[in-house]
């Protein structure tokens, strides 16, 4: 049974929209070329036709724009190239081994120039199961019809991907920025492509857009951890908040007695403004060079003067999984928390490790 259930199909389904999609640009695309050969015809221009694998080239890059195998670079210079190898094996192997070698040899040119794309296989079988036109040609045939069609095909895609939605060509990450560590995986794009290569995907998906699904999945994933808990299921909610013109004493005074670690600070309208931790007190000692004249001072610095400002406050309705990378980063004790734009509560790592140590039991009841 696990055999018959393999010869299934492994495709996911595709959804009713992006068939027509696809299909549709298939034909404008296609049509666009016969066009073109008709119109060339008329102007008794050089000898230009359609050829069959470029059925193959518009169903990638119509159908799957977003695969290795369906960019521009792979696309012309993939099937211009396998061309080039059909009309070599033509003129020096003698049958009946001409179609293997120049199939073969296609591949093998395809990939040392990073340009491998299937319907360039095709358009070397087919031109050693149909020499005359190529051999008539020459080497031109790689030009013409081959290259010339397979540009306005992807000239096709290009205008045609991006009226509806979908990129193509697909995102190339800088060069420069290779080393950076993406935020939301902690992994730079070098580290990406390795695991490309590692896995031998290279030809099914770019480095960018293996990127954007992992992000993807971490972040549903997230949905599921700590079975849905939210912010709001165990972010503090009776806040010790303070207005721009707390003097540093008063804040100094509510730390001292309420054993808290952070205040936020908000405006009339309850709006947060800014966030004074513990270690900001210091900075009027530092900047004062004596306890002395930290004591004269103090009165002068108001919670305007101290505080930080507030670094990407999240909702309230946030699955609390979605924070574990941000706690991991050093320098992050505190996240705040708001509904509607307004400070709803805030998150500390003693919440997130409380919650850590809960019994999914427990979180659920909650």
């Amino acid at each position: 049974m696990r055999f018959i259930e393999d010869l299934l199909p492994a495709m996911a389904g595709f959804r009713m929209a992006e068939q027509i999609r696809a299909a549709t640009g298939a034909l404008i695309g296609l049509c666009l070329c016969s066009l073109l050969v008709i119109l060339n015809g008329q102007l008794s221009g050089p000898s230009l036709m359609l050829v069959a694998p470029l059925g193959a080239t518009a169903v990638l890059v119509f159908a799957v724009p977003n695969s290795p195998l369906a960019q521009p670079w792979s696309a012309v210079v993939g099937n211009v190239i396998s061309t080039l190898v059909a009309f070599a094996a033509l003129s020096f192997v003698p049958a009946p081994w001409t179609a293997g070698v120049a199939v073969g040899g296609a591949v093998l040119a395809m990939m040392a120039v990073r340009a491998l794309h299937p319907p360039g296989g095709a358009v070397a079988l087919l031109s050693v199961l149909d020499p005359d036109p190529v051999l008539s040609a020459g080497a031109w045939f790689a030009l013409m019809p081959v290259g010339v069609t397979t540009a306005l095909l992807v000239c096709a895609a290009v205008v045609y991907n991006r009226l509806t939605g979908r990129v193509y060509p697909f995102r190339h990450v800088d060069a420069r920025k290779s080393q950076e560590t993406d935020p939301r995986l902690g992994l730079t794009s070098e580290e990406l492509g390795a695991l490309l290569v590692r896995f031998n995907q290279t030809t099914n998906l770019g480095v960018a857009d293996l990127g954007r699904l992992l992000a993807a999945a971490e972040e549903e994933a997230a949905q599921h951890r700590f079975d849905g808990t939210t912010c709001a299921d165990i972010m503090t909610r009776d806040l010790i908040t303070a207005r721009p013109d707390t003097t540093l004493p008063e804040l100094a005074k509510q730390f001292r007695q309420n054993d808290i670690k952070s205040i936020p600070v908000t405006d009339e309208d309850e709006a947060l403004v800014g966030l004074v931790l513990q270690a900001d007190l210091m900075a009027p000692l530092i900047a004062s060079g004596s306890a002395i004249g930290w004591r004269r001072k103090r009165t002068q610095f108001r919670a305007a003067d101290l505080m930080r400002p507030v670094v990407d406050p999240v909702p309230d309705d946030l699955p609390v999984g979605n924070l574990l990378n941000r706690f991991a980063v050093p320098g992050t004790e505190v996240v705040t928390v708001t509904t509607n734009g307004k400070l709803a509560g805030i998150l500390t790592r003693s919440d997130i490790i409380r919650l850590l140590l809960k019994g999914a039991d427990e979180r659920h009841a909650a």
